[in-house]
């Protein structure tokens, strides 16, 4: 009998400054394929307004985190705009190697480690594409809109997006954002295009 193919997980590393659409796009689409999961991110940032611990992000202290990079739970873990972010191994394994896409939003030096990653595993699931801002100009209204930060909390973000957006050209793919649909269409194709690569599928 004929050994079947079954297809590894893709795992698709998503960046961009703040602003851009990152965040929305990730869940937008993993809440309407049911074959795809988005992964919740740790942090040691302050919980704003409206946010859930465990759905927008699993909020940590800075004493927890450090433990958790200690017992080497962490795929990837960086310092952004002076807190702590990282992505739990356990959240993205085991899923992929179940032919399950898993969807990271993360920064630019996230997104580094993990495509400088030796594991073959990591290397063979790979999809790395940045969401880029239309204008500068189009940020900064983004931004200042959520009116959630101090000015130089602000100015920080801004500065760092600059250094962020000089990244893009180390991804695979770059979605210059526009509308949400726009947005969404673009990131179906993308994802529809690597779902059919030949080199995904494997004898099980």
């Amino acid at each position: 009998m004929a050994a079947s193919k079954q297809r590894r997980g893709i795992l698709c590393v998503m960046s961009g400054p703040s602003g851009s659409g990152k965040t929305t796009l990730c869940r937008a689409f993993s809440d309407e394929d049911s074959s795809c999961s988005y992964a919740i991110s740790c942090t040691t940032r302050p919980m704003r307004e409206g946010e859930v611990n465990g759905k927008d992000y699993h909020f940590l202290t800075e004493e927890q985190f450090l433990v958790q990079v200690e017992q080497g739970d962490f795929l990837e873990h960086a310092r952004v705009h002076g807190n702590l972010y990282g992505t739990l191994k356990s959240s993205v394994f085991e899923q992929v190697e179940n032919s399950r896409d898993v969807l990271m939003d993360i920064d630019v030096q996230g997104a580094a480690l993990i495509r400088e990653s030796s594991d073959p595993g990591i290397q063979a699931s790979l999809v790395d594409i940045f969401v880029m801002p239309p204008t500068v100009g189009e940020l900064e209204a983004r931004l200042g809109g959520r009116g959630t930060e101090s000015e130089e909390v602000f100015a920080l973000r801004m500065k760092n997006a600059q250094e962020e957006m000089d990244q893009a050209e180390k991804y695979a793919y770059t979605i210059l954002s526009g509308t949400r649909e726009e947005d969404l269409n673009r990131f179906r194709s993308i994802i529809d295009t690597e779902r059919k690569k030949e080199s995904r599928l494997g004898c099980v």
